[in-house]
């Protein structure tokens, strides 16, 4: 009878541990508390909480493009035979790898397939696709595509959205997102379904200078539902854009900073619905800046 009882409980923690560890990770997010604080030399991060029309966290990483010590990193690419263009790894791996205090995901990608906690791709070190422009150290390494906007970076850090996809030459960082949200000051119509995601887009101020990296939380029932890409352009231009991007979103949605602890989430990542987990993604963007003096 001991024997029984005990199996069964056993059993019971078995069952259990699952329900403790998503709890668990659950407690690891931000607090839904409003923030500001300077990260960096140059580098202020804002948190935004919303209940209506729906919980929201927002996340919003602004940039002085002209602060010495400023430096714009895109993940490189590595053409092979199979013409798959990159190497997928998550955003906190990239931020160790390229030396950055700051990161976030970039392109659309694929193969991409979710199905399970343990079924999904790409995994770590598998080769990705990116769509629409990249550019490392002014070499492209994917070509630009007419229906993905580039973000493009030129040697002096200096930003602009490119709506035909084309970068300037001079280029020395490009990413690309799927559709731009404000030109010119103005919000740009769209034409197809518009619902609640976690998002990620970049803003741009008129001249270039200044940079915002806005990272919705998203998919999670109670903290942050997402954002719509019309909340996102009102969000955009809230921050003075002129131009803004949307960039890949979903479970891909990250931004990590560093720490002297090693990498850490500012937002509430949830590749495979499953709280804080980081998605390996296809290619990200990074930020290079000082330590405050």
């Amino acid at each position: 009878m001991r024997v029984k009882q005990t199996a069964w409980g056993l059993g019971g923690l078995v069952l259990l541990a699952p329900l403790l560890l998503y709890t668990r990770q659950q407690w690891q997010r931000s607090p839904r508390v409003p923030s500001t604080q300077e990260l960096f030399a140059g580098v202020t991060y804002q948190r935004r909480v919303a209940d209506e029309p729906w919980p929201q966290v927002i996340h919003i990483v602004t940039l002085d493009l002209t602060t010495p010590g400023i430096a714009i990193v895109a993940s490189a690419g590595s053409p092979d035979n199979d013409e798959m263009e990159t190497t997928a790894q998550t955003t906190a791996q990239f931020l160790e790898q390229t030396a950055t205090q700051v990161a976030v995901n970039a392109n659309f990608f694929y193969p991409f397939e979710e199905k399970t906690p343990w079924n999904f791709r790409p995994h770590v070190g598998d080769r990705t696709n990116i769509l629409g422009a990249g550019v490392a150290d002014g070499e492209s390494y994917s070509p630009s595509e007419a229906h993905w906007p580039a973000l493009c970076f030129d040697g002096d850090n200096r930003a602009q959205i490119a709506a035909g996809g084309i970068c300037p030459e001079g280029t020395q960082q490009a990413i690309a997102g799927n559709q731009q949200l404000v030109a010119d000051g103005e919000p740009v119509p769209f034409d197809f379904r518009d619902r609640a995601y976690a998002r990620v887009m970049a803003v741009v101020s008129r001249g270039g200078e200044e940079l915002s990296l806005v990272v919705v939380d998203g998919k999670q029932p109670h903290y942050s539902e997402g954002a719509t890409l019309a909340q996102l352009t009102d969000i955009a231009l809230s921050l003075n854009a002129d131009a803004a991007l949307n960039l890949d979103g979903g479970g891909s949605t990250t931004l990590v900073i560093d720490t002297p602890n090693g990498p850490q989430p500012l937002n509430a990542p949830i590749h495979t619905k499953w709280p804080m987990r980081l998605r390996p993604v296809a290619n990200h963007l990074g930020i290079r800046a000082r330590s405050h003096e």
